[in-house]
């Protein structure tokens, strides 16, 4: 078999070939294409082509390939349900050099026992790709099936990553290669895998543990005065409502892809939380024993994903400190302003503290539904 070369200089000007190499792969082809890290085999997600691919490859048919996709949003086709830090991943992560193996229930597996089901879903994980590059990215959105794309090489060499390279172990192997010039990163994607144990990563690659870490962690944060009382007990009730749900410890949280803080529009740094805050948390299990006040700062609103504040004038702070803030930031409660506690006894606390705490198990319970 001749193996055709098509150079695509330009992605819109030279759609054609790639409209031609699409066809190919539907067809049941298998088409190098350059990505952002190494070169890759497109391949038609059945049961034949597969086979001609893993014959290709020389690989362990007893491998699972990565699943590759044009449009991030076409995930849910595959994962329909994604956990919040998995939404935070692929938003921040894709179009990128990421690959995602997902965890999932085995009832949204697709139709039980189908062909596309047992070729992409693995101990109910499917591991996923959405490329930036615009070649790869053109090309897997004209794809009519599901592709699965391995880097392309004979197994146990270099991937390629460029043309080239390419041509050299696969010439006559391979029906058509996209010559897109040399790979922006030149090393594999990193393989991050979320499951209800967290987060892992299973291959090291362009992003680095603390870039995933930060991609995909859900910032939430509880804004109040001077930040001794009331925020600093809904940040503790919070952890708890949070750990009891994933089933973890609030140590574990992080790991989990939750970061729970506070902060106070007047805060002076560094203040511990009040004793009778304290006395209240540990009454109802919570623990605010080792809490340091902060003074909030555009910063720190930037990073929060979710932002709850104990009064109106306090959400008004913050989308003053940050107005691109607004979308994000709710009132805890419902009800209104929750008041403050300072300078009451600890039934003033325990009243107090009795709204936060009911306020916050909602809207953990509504973030995570």
């Amino acid at each position: 078999m001749k193996t055709q070369i098509l150079k695509i200089k330009d992605p819109v000007k030279d759609i054609e070939a790639i409209k031609k190499a699409a066809q190919c792969v539907d067809s049941g082809g298998l088409v190098v294409f350059p990505t952002e890290t190494v070169y890759g085999i497109a391949c038609r997600a059945d049961k034949k082509s597969l086979a001609r691919l893993d014959e290709v490859k020389k690989r362990d048919t007893d491998k699972r390939y990565t699943l590759h996709i044009g449009d991030k949003n076409k995930v849910q086709d595959f994962v329909p349900s994604l956990t919040l830090p998995e939404k935070k991943l692929v938003k921040n992560g894709w179009p990128g050099p990421l690959t995602i193996v997902f965890e999932i229930n085995k009832k949204e597996i697709g139709k039980p026992g189908s062909e596309l089901a047992e070729l992409l879903y693995r101990d109910n994980t499917i591991g996923i790709r959405c490329p930036s590059n615009d070649i790869a990215h053109r090309l897997l959105s004209l794809c009519d099936f599901p592709v699965i794309a391995p880097s392309a090489n004979i197994a146990g060499k270099e991937p390629a990553t460029n043309a080239d390279d390419a041509f050299e172990q696969l010439d006559g192997l391979v029906d058509m290669i996209l010559d897109g010039g040399t790979c922006k990163y030149k090393k594999s994607s990193t393989v991050v895998k979320i499951s209800p144990a967290g987060f892992s990563i299973l291959r090291a690659g362009v992003y680095s543990e603390r870039q995933i870490c930060k991609m995909l962690t859900v910032n939430i944060l509880f804004v109040c005065t001077g930040n001794t009382c009331r925020s600093p007990m809904a940040q503790g009730f919070a952890k708890k409502a949070l750990a009891e749900k994933l089933g973890c410890g609030v140590d574990q949280l992080v790991q989990m892809g939750y970061k729970v803080a506070s902060a106070g529009v007047s805060a002076v740094n560094g203040i511990g939380a009040s004793a009778e805050a304290i006395r209240f948390c540990e009454t109802r299990n919570a623990d605010i024993s080792g809490h340091k006040s902060r003074r909030i700062t555009a910063e720190m609103i930037k990073e929060a994903d979710y932002i709850f504040a104990m009064s109106a004038g306090h959400k008004n702070d913050i989308i003053q400190l940050c107005p691109d803030a607004q979308k994000r930031c709710l009132l805890l409660s419902d009800s209104g302003d929750i008041s403050d506690p300072l300078g009451g006894d600890f039934q003033a606390y325990k009243i107090c503290g009795g709204t936060i705490e009911k306020s916050v198990n909602k809207r953990i319970s509504e973030l995570l539904k």
